[in-house]
């Protein structure tokens, strides 16, 4: 039986001042929260239902076990991410008709398929560091965003460098700046009166102009594989193959918008991850001397792996695991939720209990290496039927980045002061865009035999 009926409390000074909270400094907004109501609490944003913020493991797994019918991801997050993603995007649909997406897209995400795109990840790798400045100040996060979307975009498409890349790239890239403003949490909805204003002029008509011009070239690519299907290991071909289980192929637009969720979904969070990897790691020398010590080696992955594991655990790029918004009445953690809702896992906040963690503020990847990661203490990919279908490939990228640099670059901060969370659209990245300096790693020469 529950103990409590409605919704928990929360802060009661009006949504705007919660939004700013929430949009500019997120990560100290959940904590003050959390030390002011516990471990669950309700946050008032403006023209959307009421937050339920969620950071203990027992309630995070009754979330993700919920039945399909009573909690849906897709409609939590559908307002913000179907404008980008597109209605096919399985990210904002739910029971049945996500499934079905979810299934076409887990062949072409099989562990075998990526691993003969780790190629393409290494060479592009290579190819961008070597040009990357040395000896003065560089932002790294940009230059992981640049990297990335490359990377991505060759594995979707199967493109080689040339014209055709180059603009698929900056059509891209200048529709996905559009996170960058607060606006994209809040995008013009069907009847409100400033939308017909808002869709023509303002950050979101920029968006829209750029994201009109990128499906355009999207869509010739998908038609000219169609007319042409030869023996490829990139994503698109994969898609292609693809068959609904009437035997129906995916549509043009199905297949666009899976390609735009795989995109999105394995470009910025990824360059994120490796922004704050590599805001950690000058600060602990003694993990990267034994990154290093293991890369060099070539004998295994496990200190990287966990390495990784730890900077996910510190700095989820999604603080909040897929918002679910309640369709009907739910108990969870004693308390009964109203249909209407949204009930929020945060990562971020589970990720630094001390009562999960030990010494939760340090940086540690040895936590790690003798214990896997906890299901429901541990989900910078989300969790239950919804975990990100693009983890091995984001676990594989960030493996092979993170070693090219390490290998090959010594990475200084540049001194000009801390980095603090900074939002873009629903993921979080340092707000000085991780400021180092970089030089060429000179190793120390062997020692001769005796």
């Amino acid at each position: 039986m529950s103990r409590n009926s409605g919704i928990p409390p929360g802060p009661r000074y009006p949504g705007w001042i919660q939004a700013l909270g929430f949009w500019s400094r997120p990560l100290p907004y959940f904590e003050r929260c959390r030390a002011r109501y516990g471990k669950r609490f309700t946050l008032r944003l403006p023209t959307v239902p009421p937050f339920v913020v969620l950071s203990d493991p027992s309630d995070v797994k009754e979330v993700f076990m919920a039945p399909p019918d009573v909690l849906h991801p897709g409609s939590g997050v559908a307002r913000v991410l179907e404008p980008v993603l597109g209605s096919y995007s399985l990210i904002v649909l739910d029971e049945d008709p996500h499934m079905e997406q979810r299934k076409l897209l887990l062949p072409a995400l099989h562990g075998e398929k990526i691993q003969r795109l780790a190629g393409v990840m290494r060479e592009v790798a290579e190819q961008d560091l070597a040009s990357w400045p040395r000896g003065e100040p560089v932002e790294l996060h940009p230059r992981f965003q640049k990297l990335t979307l490359e990377i991505i975009l060759r594995s979707l498409f199967g493109l080689g460098p040339g014209p055709r890349l180059d603009a698929l790239r900056d059509k891209l890239a200048a529709a996905l700046a559009y996170g960058d403003s607060f606006v994209s949490l809040v995008p013009p909805q069907p009847g409100n009166r400033l939308s017909p204003l808002l869709e023509r002029v303002g950050p979101y008509a920029t968006f829209k102009r750029g994201q009109r011009e990128a499906d355009r070239m999207i869509f010739e690519l998908i038609e000219e594989r169609r007319r042409d299907p030869a023996d490829r290991d990139d994503i698109l071909s994969l898609l292609l193959e693809a068959r609904h289980e009437d035997g129906s192929p995916m549509s043009g637009q199905e297949i666009r918008d899976e390609l735009m969720t795989l995109l999105v979904a394995g470009h910025e969070t990824t360059a994120s991850a490796l922004a704050w990897a590599f805001e950690r790691l000058p600060q602990h020398p003694e993990v990267v001397e034994r990154l290093r010590e293991e890369i060099d080696a070539g004998d295994g992955d496990d200190y990287l792996t966990a390495t990784i594991y730890e900077t996910l655990r510190d700095r989820p790029v999604l603080p909040t695991a897929s918002p679910r918004l309640a369709m009907k009445p739910i108990e969870v953690g004693g308390w009964s939720y109203p249909a209407g809702v949204i009930l929020i896992p945060n990562s971020y906040l589970i990720h630094h209990d001390p009562e999960i963690y030990d010494d939760p503020y340090a940086f540690r990847p040895e936590r790690f290496l003798d214990e896997a990661p906890g299901t429901y203490t541990w989900f910078p990919f989300g969790g239950g039927r919804r975990r990100c279908v693009g983890s091995s490939f984001a676990m594989v990228e960030l493996k092979i980045i993170m070693s090219a640099m390490l290998k090959s670059l010594d990475i200084v901060p540049d001194g000009g002061g801390r980095e603090v969370a900074a939002r873009r659209n629903i993921t979080v990245r340092p707000s000085r865009g991780t400021r180092v300096v970089l030089r060429d790693r000179v190793r120390e020469p062997a020692l001769p035999a005796a």
